[in-house]
């Protein structure tokens, strides 16, 4: 069973930036999507960015693209979310996720605890 463990998360002000990991363990997942999804209090979950591990390719939620940016670093088994100009509304719960599946947005089989992300004004 893959196991995801998140780290990265703080308090934040508005413009600046913030990097989240995600590692990975368990049987090999190099088939797999691996994802981050946040939520915000009171709204649901949502999709922000993916990659495939074995190519490395990525898809983003509009809302996010130019700003974030996730790759993969094979030899740690971690996954990285690099956040740039920081909004108050991206302020949530950041989830890093994997799927054997196909598609970016899941449905996700393997969840991390989450970690927390605050952006003041």
């Amino acid at each position: 069973q893959v196991q995801l463990v998140e780290s990265g998360g703080r308090l934040v002000q508005a413009g600046g930036s913030l990097r989240l990991s995600c590692t990975a363990s368990g049987p090999s997942f190099s088939s797999y999507i691996v994802g981050w999804l946040r939520q915000a209090p009171g709204k649901e979950r949502e999709f922000v960015a993916a990659i495939r591990w074995n190519s490395g390719s990525t898809y983003y939620a509009d809302s996010v693209k130019g700003r974030f940016t996730i790759s993969r670093d094979n030899a740690k088994n971690t996954v990285y979310l690099q956040m740039n100009s920081l909004k108050p509304e991206d302020t949530a719960v950041y989830y890093c996720a994997a799927t054997a599946g196909i598609y970016w947005r899941g449905p996700y089989d393997y969840w991390g605890q989450g970690t927390q992300v605050t952006v003041s004004s």
